[in-house]
């Protein structure tokens, strides 16, 4: 980090070390953070690869920045180094829903809240794009957080909504196969949340859903 930030971070264990980024925990002016830095990719033309990397973390810090104004459980966003590819967050405590569903902890009201909350993200005009286990958090008190934004989109059209129930409808099933009727859960939280005010209620993402999974079983 640049600014002389550096000196107000304190680097601790890596957490993740993906092909898109790695993800650091450690602290802040002592607080609990995460850096999340994007790796250049060398299959890209490097002016092409700038320019993407600089969007999609910019669409990332605006998502987190609106998201933890409205109250919704997420990492809040601490600083955004544009000229060394990194984003600063808040750290939620807790651990990967995936690990609670691989050790059977869980029922199918996890999964009616997990639905809820998607429905409140796509209220709010965000899709995630990476809708996996892996990227949601459960606190101690059963409170889910979503994390990884940096494939999310603002103002997403009715297929992203609907692929991001897909992706965890996949997710589910290769990771979680043993659960059974696991995305119908999901679902049912989902429409449960059809109160709130959007411009597409939850039936309709709920039958583009459909439609996709349909697609995907037709060509698959």
């Amino acid at each position: 980090m640049v600014d002389g930030r550096t000196l107000m971070w304190e680097s601790g264990e890596l957490l993740h070390e993906g092909a898109e980024a790695t993800v650091t925990e450690g602290f802040w002016l002592g607080r609990k953070a995460v850096l999340k830095s994007r790796r250049p990719r060398a299959y890209r033309h490097p002016d092409l690869d700038r320019r993407l990397t600089k969007q999609r973390l910019s669409v990332e810090a605006r998502v987190l920045s609106k998201l933890s104004r409205s109250g919704f459980p997420c990492p809040s966003l601490i600083y955004l180094d544009q000229q060394n590819s990194q984003i600063l967050m808040t750290r939620v405590d807790g651990r990967p829903l995936y690990h609670l569903l691989k050790e059977g902890e869980t029922s199918s009201k996890v999964l009616r809240n997990l639905g809820s909350l998607i429905r409140r993200l796509h209220v709010q005009g965000v899709s995630h794009g990476d809708l996996t286990t892996h990227n949601v958090m459960i606190t101690d008190d059963g409170t889910l957080f979503l994390i990884d934004f940096g494939l999310s989109r603002q103002s997403p059209e009715l297929e992203h909504m609907g692929l991001d129930l897909q992706v965890l409808n996949e997710c589910l099933g290769a990771s979680h196969s043993t659960i059974i009727d696991g995305i119908e859960a999901v679902c049912e939280g989902y429409l449960n949340e059809e109160g709130l005010n959007n411009s597409e209620s939850a039936e309709t993402v709920i039958d583009r859903f459909n439609k996709i999974t349909g697609r995907v079983r037709y060509h698959g």
